[in-house]
């Protein structure tokens, strides 16, 4: 007996599973509010599998898998959903990672995200960071900062994201979206064309290298609005990880156009919610104000979380802080009293 993988994506989507993993020599097995549950299926063969995935691949992208033994793609299945997927070869066979992307983005409202969120979002210029470890929800927050956007201005918005993740239609503003090694080679690259494209508003997916962080910096200080992530936990980690990049004779200069450019750094962790099966944000939030541009620009980093307890009145907020508040409002378990990201 064969497994029905669109039975299996099927069950998943409804179940508001957030990944499937379908893997050679066993059942499928899917993540549910962070835990991994075995689907009561049949053991997947290698040959059903690579037919599954193979059918999604256009001819150069079997190529690459072949050469590199991995690969990263997105894709729509009509009548279920969209899916970013990873592909890979291991000691037992063949593996696909599939993350389930909901065809509906959610608002920042329907997110429970803090009313701090659409003030940062209002900025016309500079740099916004959504941090975090892999799985923390990153994605679907930058979804949503892009779709307020959206709604409510008449921009040209341009994403390069390693994949496309989201889809987002055209409201009040032009939005182009553009996929690394389908439509531009590189971050970088598509970062510098950007520049030359008339944006208001530019995502970029990751900034994984030195040159995609200069060109982001350089496009937030002359006047267009940044959104990228990093995969950091923590504002001031953030800010480290930025500066630490660059040679220690650059170091000083990018403390200073950092400080310059800076808006806001969004630092998130899911945890599980109290009465739904599914999980929501805990933030630590980091609003550039004149006192968190001097200590970046001193290279002062280790007083920035203490800036930010002191910084309730301009939004800012710790991850014990959004805890309690989640917590008084009755949306995480009553037991969940202190932030505690090793468990």
């Amino acid at each position: 007996m064969s497994v029905n993988f669109g039975q299996v994506l099927r069950f998943a989507v409804r179940q508001n599973a957030s990944d499937i993993h379908f893997s050679s020599g066993m059942q499928p097995i899917i993540r549910l509010v962070g835990e991994l549950k075995r689907i009561d299926a049949p053991v997947i063969t290698y040959e059903e599998l690579k037919n599954f995935i193979f059918a999604y691949l256009r001819p150069e992208q079997k190529a690459a898998f072949e050469k590199n033994l991995e690969i990263d793609f997105s894709l729509s299945i009509e009548g279920i959903s969209r899916f970013r997927v990873n592909v890979f070869k291991h000691s037992n066979g063949l593996s696909a990672s599939l993350r389930i992307i909901p065809e509906q983005i959610r608002t920042l409202n329907e997110l429970l995200m803090p009313p701090v969120l659409k003030e940062i979002v209002r900025h016309r210029k500079g740099l916004i960071l959504v941090t975090g470890p892999t799985g923390s929800g990153k994605s679907t927050t930058l979804a949503a900062m892009i779709d307020e956007i959206n709604r409510n201005r008449r921009d040209h918005i341009i994403t390069l994201e390693d994949p496309i993740e989201y889809l987002h239609r055209p409201k009040l503003s032009l939005i182009h979206q553009r996929e690394v090694g389908v439509h531009t080679q590189s971050f970088a690259q598509g970062l510098r064309a950007a520049l030359r494209e008339d944006p208001d508003v530019i995502l970029v997916g990751e900034m994984r290298d030195i040159e995609t962080i200069t060109n982001a910096l350089h496009a937030a200080e002359t006047g267009h609005l940044v959104f990228s992530t990093l995969h950091t936990n923590s504002a001031s980690e953030t800010v480290d990880r930025i500066i630490n990049v660059f040679p220690g004779e650059q170091q000083q200069q990018i403390r200073v156009i950092l400080a310059g450019s800076l808006v806001a750094v969004i630092s998130q962790r899911l945890v599980r919610q109290a009465h739904r099966a599914d999980r929501i944000a805990l933030l630590e939030i980091l609003i550039a104000t004149p006192a968190i541009r001097n200590l970046i620009r001193e290279g002062k980093t280790h007083q920035i979380e203490s800036a930010i307890q002191m910084g309730a009145e301009y939004g800012m907020r710790t991850f014990q802080k959004s805890l309690d508040e989640l917590r008084q409002r009755n949306l995480v378990p009553p037991d969940m009293i202190k932030v505690d990201f090793a468990n």
